[in-house]
């Protein structure tokens, strides 16, 4: 099951710089370590978790269509992860497929709005103003000619998404490089916010946070130093912290607790 999304001071810059590059039709570049929560910001941006499975069906309409129709709407952004070795022709046929299908959405709540029926063709709206696209490492230099090309004709704002460094590897790329407008880092948690993402994990734990108490002291201090801030992490580690107090009968969240349940994952240095 899905943690509930956590709005995060990192995921509102993420918002500000998407809306920043949506405005100036731009493209923009963000990177971060790996399990920061770029991805989970951009597809919540993009209200993808909704519009994806909504899409892949792609069946008779329903009841549920019109919320739908409306979160397209609002949203009008693609999100697509590249496969591992992605052909330029697939990759854009696939971006295709998804942008007419999400300006469908997006066309299909603005008739139900009208008050007199329009004959403009839905194909020709364009009502997809950002494409999003992660994983960009995978983009070979053709499908990034490709997305240049269509930046430039269609004024299509993208956000490619990648590791620390493909800033760095954008610049072999002039023609592309030189369209950069925004650059954003993704960081990790900072004090302030790891606390608060904490106070959301022991609430659902049915316990309350109080870092003024030496043992919960003691825990934060042992979350801080294995997860680094690293918001993957830390939703892999409450699973297991939630599982090694239930194997043991225990109500209080220790620092061996922590340990415990650090000792079943993999973490990397």
């Amino acid at each position: 099951m899905n943690q509930p999304f956590i709005v995060t001071k990192e995921h509102r810059r993420f918002t500000e710089f998407a809306n920043a590059v949506r405005k100036e039709k731009t493209i923009g570049i963000c990177h971060g370590d790996a399990g920061v929560g770029k991805t989970n910001s951009a597809r919540r941006y993009a209200n993808w978790d909704a519009l994806e499975p909504y899409i892949n069906k792609w069946g008779p309409r329903g009841e549920h269509d019109a919320k739908h129709y409306a979160l397209a709407n609002r949203s009008r952004t693609v999100f697509y992860t590249p496969e591992v070795l992605c052909r330029p022709k697939d990759l854009m046929h696939d971006i295709d497929r998804w942008q007419a299908k999400v300006e469908i959405c997006a066309d299909e709540h603005l008739r139900s709005r009208e008050t007199e029926p329009t004959t403009t063709p839905i194909g020709m709206s364009h009502l997809v103003d950002l494409l999003i696209i992660d994983e960009a490492e995978r983009l070979t230099p053709t499908a990034l000619e490709l997305l240049r090309d269509r930046h430039d004709r269609e004024h299509l704002s993208m956000i490619l998404i990648g590791m620390p460094g493909i800033d760095q590897r954008f610049r072999h790329y002039p023609q592309l490089y030189s369209r950069l407008g925004f650059s954003h880092h993704y960081r990790t948690l900072g004090r302030e916010e790891l606390l608060f993402v904490l106070d959301r994990h022991w609430k659902h734990l049915g316990q309350q946070l109080d870092p003024e108490d030496f043992t919960d002291a003691q825990a934060i201090a042992a979350i801080e130093r294995i997860t680094r801030g690293n918001f993957r992490l830390l939703e892999r580690l409450f699973p297991q912290i939630a599982r090694v107090l239930k194997i043991n009968g225990l109500e209080t969240i220790t620092d061996d607790v922590i340990e415990a349940a650090a000792s079943i994952l993999v973490i990397g240095n």
